[in-house]
């Protein structure tokens, strides 16, 4: 992000040449990855309630079509960049292969920026979007930014999902102009859209769900290897952050005997040693309220969050906020990073000295996409599964995944993060080789 010098697109490549070179891969092959396929970028008037056009820019990025149609959610955010959404849809290509399901990575984003609005537009509102628009103004951005991208999305092209600040209902208005542009209904162009236009059961929660499932995992790995004790009463969990995916890790952890002591979000933080009552938590922040208007907890800052003796540390939110400069005050056990590229890489080594125990981002938050897989299958054959069949196939993918990364790291005697990108960069190269891209 720009407001804070961190390069996530340097960051992201970092990653991949770090881990590319124990594969033996192929020169062309090798280039080829570290650049996407094509970047779309997109101006989209807005025809504003009191009569103003404004134009907002937009991008689609689509990194690696080796191993099936493209998939990535759709963001919209003041401090969306076109680098960003290149890093993103980087970042998925690997999340998906890591996860063994045949997509390949993409992403797209809006920048919202409020200098852009006029002053009447900059007051606050409870709703989730931080650039204030009405929902008559957010439906019209996402028709024009869809009508935009039509040419390069699909449903055995490219598939989009809902990002930061994006929702189900969004979802549904894309599915809508896009059925509209070809003449007929076609459910499977995005997921994470509404039950009642064909989306998943589960979905919803998914994110936080495979989270959950790679922090068991994690404390289970632990203990078997008698590095944390077995007494899981008095595990504590700190999240940074308490969207869909924060939240629904707090409760799954909160619902398992995990007491959950802090939580944040964009205007505050709070701490209960105790505890926190989560559902009631939930509650207040269903009405649309911050988490820092919770009674039954103390302020506290978002780094002091970040530096609590937990330990599980979940970052939620955006990207970049564990740094060289506050890496060495984490004392959690485990890094279990629900958001995308919550750690610079300077971070990560100073976590790995410390020996944090780390659940890469591409692991950690692949959930979502599992589960986004099953709607798109469920969509093109027009069956649609149980919440139990959801569950359990997301469940296996998770385990699946987190115990093949496990096998790489000891193997090549790497840490976590470097093995879960050898296991996603190895089958994408495979899948290029075998197509021949590297002849």
């Amino acid at each position: 992000m720009e407001n804070n010098s961190f390069d996530f697109l340097k960051a992201s490549l970092d990653l991949y040449k770090n881990a590319a070179k124990y594969l033996d891969m192929p020169d062309r092959i090798y280039l080829s990855l570290q650049r996407p396929e094509r970047v779309l970028e997109v101006r989209i008037p807005v025809r504003m309630d009191n009569g103003d056009n404004l134009i907002f820019q937009g991008w689609r990025s689509q990194h690696c079509s080796w191993r099936g149609p493209l998939k990535g959610g759709i963001r919209y955010h003041p401090d969306t960049t076109r680098n960003e959404v290149i890093a993103l849809s980087m970042l998925m290509t690997w999340k998906c292969a890591l996860v063994d399901i045949p997509y390949g990575g993409a992403k797209g984003g809006v920048n919202l920026d409020m200098d852009v609005l006029p002053d009447n537009y900059k007051k606050e509102l409870t709703n989730p979007f931080p650039y204030l628009m009405s929902k008559r103004e957010l439906k019209n951005l996402t028709d024009n930014y869809t009508e935009k991208i039509f040419p390069i999305i699909g449903p055995k092209i490219d598939i989009p999902a809902p990002d930061v600040n994006t929702t189900p209902e969004i979802m549904g208005w894309i599915m809508n102009k896009y059925s509209s542009m070809v003449g007929h209904t076609e459910p499977s162009v995005v997921t994470g859209k509404p039950l009642s236009l064909g989306g998943s059961v589960g979905r919803d929660k998914a994110t936080g769900q495979g989270c959950f499932i790679t922090i068991l995992e994690a404390l289970d790995y632990l203990s078997r290897t008698n590095k944390l004790g077995p007494r899981s009463d008095r595990y504590t969990c700190a999240i940074q952050g308490f969207g869909n995916a924060g939240s629904v890790v707090a409760k799954l952890l909160h619902e398992g005997g995990i007491k959950v002591i802090a939580v944040s979000d964009r205007k505050g933080a709070i701490y209960n040693l105790r505890g926190l009552d989560i559902p009631k938590l939930i509650e207040l922040k269903n009405k649309g309220n911050s988490v820092s208007n919770f009674k039954e907890a103390e302020s506290i800052s978002q780094e002091d969050l970040l530096s609590l003796p937990v330990t599980i540390l979940v970052p939620a939110a955006l990207e970049g906020v564990i740094t060289k400069y506050n890496a060495h005050k984490i004392q959690a056990r485990i890094l279990a990073e629900a958001a995308n590229g919550p750690t610079t890489p300077e971070a990560n080594k100073i976590i790995e000295k410390n020996g944090v125990f780390v659940i890469p981002d591409i692991l950690a938050n692949a959930g979502g996409v599992v589960v986004s897989y099953f709607e798109w299958v469920q969509g093109l054959e027009q069956f649609y599964w149980s919440l139990e069949q959801v569950e359990k196939e997301l469940q296996t993918k998770m385990k699946k995944a987190f115990d093949e990364v496990m096998a790489t790291a000891k193997k090549f005697k790497v840490e976590n993060r470097t093995a879960a990108f050898m296991t996603a960069i190895n089958r994408v190269a495979e899948a290029g080789i075998a197509r021949g891209k590297a002849l």
